[in-house]
């Protein structure tokens, strides 16, 4: 490929600064000022190198070792940022920001679970603590562990929900069913977790089994919306780290569902990352090599839909700084044990899932993406405390 057409990608860069070398020795740099973050070509990029989507180009170019780079993947984000007008005026540029909307077929909604998700129960368990959740921590202490910031994290989210003995909770999307576990022991409910992954699934039921809770703790391998809500009705729902893969469109079918599979006055839990308004596109890259179908919505948004569907707002809390310590210890405990990684994998895989976690946790600590625990009720619930003590105070 000539040097000029990856030139003129970064020639779009108009502030901040960047230095490039190329694969012949040139150095370049773009900006107008003094780089933080420097791009090396170890040789030159493949013919098929995706100058239309120069998102999922450099990306795959690191997956395969022809880029590297030095600085941090902080300054490369606030990079972009600053130059996100430029990109956007621009007709290629426009390609690589435009947002793409996930399928909303159940087959292609389960075949997006399962190109992450089913990875194998084994190689999650190298980098997740051992309540293998895979959501944003809670760092009630700065001094937590990732597993005693885990457990704070489902006790915060049980204690929002206020659960009382015999009361029935759904977990849509329940990973590998720490929390209805968890509630079942602490609270007394009964709780169906659904998942659309298989390992997922196979563990749940594996880790149900050994706790002896299969009279309290049921876990279903379903889509969501396929519950049928004549035959289930739940007093609280709680869905960690779901909503970012239902698809902007399928929003509301996700909002009409818990409105439907809810009793009047149920409390409902949505744990979501998301974005600060709706034009903020989604990552090409990741969408391609880590969460097809993935979207994340605005807060505007979201908190838009609640009053459509009859749901009034409790409580929000954001964690973006929660989820960025989140990965740095997931990228930690990955490099940790890299070389079983790499029994399972081959190297471009564990440049992708670096470049994944390591980009994730810088893009959560300089941008406005977010993450945020809402809490609503379905209709007026005159039952829940006045005061927010029962959540922040240990009972």
């Amino acid at each position: 490929m000539k040097k000029a057409l990856i030139k003129s990608i970064f020639e779009r860069i108009k502030y901040g600064g960047l230095r490039v070398v190329y694969w012949d020795g040139e150095e370049v740099l773009y900006g107008d000022q003094s780089p933080e973050f420097h791009l090396i070509f170890n040789q030159p990029p493949p013919l098929n190198f995706n100058i239309d989507d120069p998102m999922v180009g450099f990306g795959e170019a690191y997956m395969d070792g022809i880029i590297d780079f030095q600085g941090t993947i902080e300054s490369m984000i606030l990079l972009m940022e600053k130059n996100r007008d430029a990109f956007l005026s621009n007709s290629t540029g426009s390609k690589v920001l435009k947002i793409l909307n996930s399928a909303a077929d159940k087959l292609q909604q389960k075949n997006n679970i399962a190109h992450h998700y089913d990875l194998g129960n084994d190689f999650f368990a190298l980098w997740l603590d051992e309540t293998m959740c895979y959501s944003c921590a809670y760092f009630e202490k700065p001094e937590y562990s990732l597993h005693e910031a885990q457990i704070a994290k489902i006790d915060h989210i049980l204690k929002k929900l206020n659960l009382k003995q015999g009361e029935r909770l759904l977990d849509i999307g329940c990973g590998w069913g720490w929390l209805i576990i968890k509630a079942a022991q602490q609270f007394g409910v009964k709780a169906l977790g659904i998942t659309l992954s298989e390992e997922q699934y196979r563990g749940d039921k594996e880790r149900i089994a050994k706790l002896g809770l299969e009279d309290q703790v049921e876990v279903k391998l379903a889509n969501y919306l396929d519950l049928d809500e004549k035959e289930y009705q739940f007093d609280k729902i709680v869905s960690v780290g779901m909503f970012e893969h239902v698809g902007k469109k399928n929003l509301p079918l996700y909002m009409d569902k818990v409105n439907r599979l809810l009793v009047s006055g149920g409390l409902s839990l949505l744990h979501t990352i998301t974005g600060t308004t709706e034009d903020i596109p989604t990552n090409s890259w990741m969408k391609k090599y880590i969460f097809p179908g993935g979207y994340a919505p605005s807060m505007r948004e979201t908190v838009w839909l609640l009053p459509e569907y009859n749901f009034h707002l409790l409580h929000a809390e954001g964690l973006r700084l929660h989820y960025a310590k989140t990965l740095d210890c997931w990228y930690k405990n990955f490099s940790d044990h890299i070389e079983e990684v790499r029994q399972k994998f081959d190297e471009r895989f564990i440049r992708m899932w670096s470049l994944y976690l390591r980009g994730c946790a810088a893009t959560f600590r300089v941008t406005g993406l977010n993450v945020y625990q809402l809490l609503f009720s379905k209709g007026i619930n005159n039952d829940v405390p006045i005061t927010f003590d029962y959540i922040y105070h240990s009972h």
